[in-house]
């Protein structure tokens, strides 16, 4: 089948590999018909993901149709599904508590296991939700983005302002996770003009000289951006960081401490947020508008390419596919 490699910093190939062999009676095999680029997908292509070792299929963020299903899910054989591609151990103290996203054997399809850039991904059946069949799956695809937002906003705890940095896709869709929990008002700080619009389309509101935000979702990860998260907090308030922009942050921990500002990690989701963002999705409360067409997995290297240089502006989401893409 033919699949798009990472080869290492800044090279991605199309090459031809091997099926995924028969799945056992708990997987199923999926001909991916949307899987989106992720922003952590083009961190790891430009070499600043440890967790990422070449070669590499990457793809996570995906939805397809069922081609072969294990015995204990062959009922779903022929369905179109999305998947959640994180899964914990189940056994251990983390799991058992909730916390599979953090769990130490944690296993990430596209990262720890062959991904969705190709034409076939095995992936853990308890892991698929059938979508409607009105729904699609770029649609489908924007599942587990979105999740990471519900996550975000879920670590938050309660607020009644919050704001946004950053309007790319994780912070669209952390936007919509904050306004559809109830939030009243959420703000967005972004630079891009598109973006931004973008934004306050969907119910934002475009940060002035306010400060005192209960509420920081920090989207992009920057030095300079987790640097403003704090300036515009307010004291006993908290700083979600979602965005991996950047590893190294220089801090001064004095108005930290003084403010009693709680910095938050958020890594990901639990099954519980990925089927919270399938139903705002499948409900279209949550949408981000006009999706680009899947694009053919041939035009992946350039489309990483052309993501490292710079997001462009008009699309929301980059997505690929193979032969059974969506049309």
């Amino acid at each position: 089948m033919k699949a798009i490699v990472w080869q290492g910093p800044e090279r991605m190939t199309i090459e031809d590999v091997p099926e995924p062999e028969a799945p056992g009676p708990g997987e199923l095999i999926l001909e991916a018909e949307a899987v989106g680029i992720c922003g952590s997908e083009v961190e790891g292509y430009l070499g600043h993901m440890g967790n990422r070792t070449p070669p590499l299929v990457m793809g996570h963020e995906f939805a397809g149709r069922v081609v072969a299903a294990g015995s204990s899910f062959a009922s779903l054989e022929g369905s179109r599904v999305a998947v959640n591609p994180l899964s914990g151990c189940g056994r251990c103290s983390l799991c058992r508590a909730g916390l599979s996203n953090v769990c130490r054997d944690r296993v990430l399809v596209g990262v720890h296991a062959p991904g969705a850039f190709a034409d076939f991904v095995r992936v853990r059946g308890a892991d698929a939700r059938v979508l409607p069949d009105a729904v699609s799956s770029r649609v489908g695809a924007l599942m587990e983005p979105l999740a990471n937002g519900v996550h975000a906003v879920r670590l938050g705890g309660q607020a009644e302002r919050a704001v946004v940095l950053g309007a790319g896709t994780i912070g669209l869709v952390t936007l919509q996770a904050a306004l559809l929990s109830g939030i009243p008002h959420v703000a967005v700080v972004e630079r891009q003009p598109e973006r931004l619009d973008r934004a306050l389309s969907l119910g934002a509101v475009e940060v002035a000289d306010e400060r005192d935000f209960d509420l920081v979702l920090d989207a992009v990860g920057a030095e300079a951006t987790r640097r403003l998260g704090l300036e515009l907090l307010r004291p006993a308030g908290t700083m979600v960081c979602i965005g991996l922009a950047s590893d190294d942050t220089t801090l001064g921990f004095h108005d930290v401490v003084r403010n009693q500002h709680r910095i938050q990690g958020s890594y990901a989701y639990t099954m519980d947020d990925f089927e919270q963002a399938l139903e705002w999705l499948v409900s279209g409360r949550a949408s981000l508008g006009e999706l680009a067409r899947v694009r053919a997995l041939d035009d992946g290297p350039g489309a990483f390419a052309a993501l490292a240089a710079g997001p462009p502006p008009a699309e929301v989401k980059v997505f690929l596919a193979g032969a059974g893409r969506e049309v």
